[in-house]
């Protein structure tokens, strides 16, 4: 493609920024409009295996992103009430030799900044805030989008990496409603300060238990410890990550649990207790126009379990970036990214459903026979986590 060629980015999460600087290091003319008055992230910690990391890297990132994250040395599955060691999975060194970049838990923030940072370090002028995307208009020779406040924003290509609400997948995919899973996430940082000297290891630790689980793990370097418990509820539908919720009732959902998840809720600031509910979206499998396409939560929002959603719009702005240089026709670009894409994602938020139920358990039985059904640590070591979104033939 032209080096001329003006790309307008919807959103600036941490999709829409990593397709920005993907861009804009090859030297594009790239535009990012992010409704929001600051650039800025919420939310609490994420994980990034070696796929992210690795086009992080190709950013110039590596040093700022070690400096900000954690390397855990595995996953620890535990046992809800007595804290038995279920199963065991390597990370850090291990991860590091089989995929050729570490495995790091960032809090989202943080990621966010050294990615808006790169952005405006490589085109000052790359994002426009204050800027909300309605829709757009195409036609042979250009895209238009369209802003609520009545400007019109006319380029080449038009990507949308406006979220799980985006306006640009209603105009494509159609309005789909969400499907709720019957599950609700709690989010909660906990200052290591406040824990015991020694209290856990580097590591993620999945407690699993009937009807909800839980997920620890550190972030900053170890001063933040990140807590995320999924419960199945019938009644929270809010599907934000904004929305607060009573510290008692997170208390209660997790009483009769090991001391350890106690410690932790006990010394979470009560006022500081998130909840939201996880919606399921089917994946579709078109998700672009002949000037316009979707990535990132836009294209397949997914359920947490199998810690891929951050990392899959990191990948998606490796593979859009490298359609675009392998393309002429703006079209032909965009069908290569979609086809690239489409049955890695839809397997990621498939598998990450039926992950669900794997957590969710009472014994030790349950979980060495649901464990072995999925054979989780071949998939994860010889599939999720051995794809390489710079290097990955495309077809």
């Amino acid at each position: 493609m032209d080096k001329s060629t003006k790309i307008i980015i919807a959103g600036a999460g941490i999709g829409g920024l990593t397709a920005a600087a993907c861009l804009l290091q090859e030297g594009y003319h790239v535009r990012v409009y992010e409704q929001a008055p600051k650039l800025g992230e919420i939310g609490a910690g994420i994980q990034t295996s070696a796929p992210a990391v690795k086009v992080l890297h190709h950013l110039g990132l590596a040093e700022k992103l070690a400096e900000v994250s954690v390397k855990p040395k595995s996953f620890e599955f535990r046992l809800f009430d007595s804290g038995e060691v279920l199963h065991k999975l390597p990370l850090a060194e291990a991860h590091e030799k089989q995929h050729g970049a570490p495995y790091y838990h960032i809090h989202r923030s943080d990621i966010h900044k050294i990615l808006a940072d790169r952005v405006l370090e490589l085109d000052p002028d790359a994002v426009v805030l204050n800027s909300t995307a309605v829709g757009f208009s195409e036609d042979k020779d250009s895209v238009t989008l369209n802003l609520a406040d009545g400007r019109e924003i006319r380029g080449d290509i038009l990507v949308g990496a406006d979220g799980i609400k985006s306006a640009i997948r209603d105009q494509i995919v159609g309005v789909t409603e969400p499907d709720y899973s019957g599950q609700v996430a709690w989010r909660a940082t906990v200052d290591v300060k406040k824990l015991p000297a020694d209290f856990m290891d580097k590591i993620v630790a999945i407690w699993c238990g009937p009807k909800k689980h839980a997920v620890v793990y550190y972030l900053r370097s170890g001063k933040l410890l990140n807590f995320v418990g999924c419960v199945e509820n019938s009644d929270w539908k809010e599907e934000s990550w904004t929305v607060k919720a009573s510290w008692d009732a997170l208390k209660a959902d997790y009483a009769g649990w090991n001391k350890e998840i106690q410690t932790i809720i006990d010394n979470i600031d009560k006022d500081q207790c998130f909840l939201w509910a996880l919606n399921n979206r089917k994946p579709v499998d078109n998700w672009r126009t002949d000037r316009a396409v979707i990535m990132g939560d836009a294209a397949h929002p997914t359920l947490p379990y199998m810690a891929s959603g951050a990392v899959m719009a990191i990948e998606d702005g490796a593979v859009l970036m490298r359609s675009i240089n392998a393309n002429n026709d703006v079209a032909e670009a965009l069908d290569m990214f979609q086809r690239n894409r489409l049955e890695r994602t839809a397997r990621i938020v498939t598998g990450s459903t039926e992950m669900g139920d794997l957590y969710h358990l009472s014994n030790r039985e349950e979980f060495e026979k649901g464990f072995a059904k999925r054979n989780v640590a071949k998939e994860r070591n010889e599939w999720l986590y051995a794809y390489d979104p710079l290097t990955v033939a495309l077809v």
